[in-house]
């Protein structure tokens, strides 16, 4: 119900596979699930791109979208042919950095100046809690201050989350799913998807990002 396929299902039909229709040919099925599922996550990383470029723009990220827009305009073979785990280790390297410079910038952080691109390494992840890949699942984090939180890939199925400042958190993959976010402030938190949104539920307290809808089931 909260899945996004970030365009990628919309590109594969209309440009990959010049209007197809698997149904009507159901012998070209397999192989275009098969480059949907490359396409997806290209998209994905796209989405990640853009809002990392409005966060901070540098020519490291620039590059990243070209590589990334010029793999996604291949054919079905150049498609099938690419090696998604090894981009994504890339670019996640470059949305990990730009997440650590944007919020120790964005919170005062005294090392920002000196350190520069190397900050991440010293401070573990950035200024904030360091969460990533956290198991939090049912966890009751009511009021927390999760400010400037490096959650990346956290675990968060049920948890209460309510009250919780999570502005300027790293939310990129965070599993929100049944999350409680009433009241929470995600209101500059990064990196954070709408369809992360549908999947939890808040109410009209919830502060979120400007650019992303607040949930009818809210």
């Amino acid at each position: 119900m909260v899945y996004d396929c970030f365009g990628a299902g919309q590109r594969v039909a209309q440009v990959t596979f010049g209007g197809r229709d698997w149904r009507r040919e159901p012998d070209t099925a397999e192989r275009m699930f098969a480059v949907f599922g490359v396409m997806r996550a290209l998209h994905e990383l796209l989405w990640y791109l853009r809002e990392a470029v409005g966060l901070r723009p540098s020519e490291d990220l620039h590059g990243a979208m070209v590589d990334t827009e010029k793999l996604a305009s291949g054919d079905a073979d150049d498609l099938l042919a690419v090696d998604v785990d090894a981009h994504r280790q890339r670019v996640n390297a470059l949305l990990s950095r730009t997440s650590e410079l944007v919020r120790a910038d964005a919170l005062g952080d005294s090392l920002g100046d000196s350190l520069g691109d190397s900050l991440g390494d010293s401070l573990g992840g950035g200024p904030g809690p360091v969460l990533r890949g956290a198991d939090l699942v049912g966890a009751d984090r009511r009021g927390a201050n999760l400010r400037g939180a490096n959650m990346r890939g956290a675990l968060l199925i049920g948890a209460n989350l309510g009250g919780a400042d999570l502005s300027l958190a790293d939310l990129t993959g965070a599993d929100l799913r049944g999350a409680n976010l009433a009241g929470a402030n995600l209101a500059s938190a990064l990196f954070v998807t709408q369809s992360q949104l549908d999947a939890a539920s808040g109410d009209a307290r919830t502060a979120i990002p400007p650019s992303l809808h607040r949930p009818a089931h809210w």
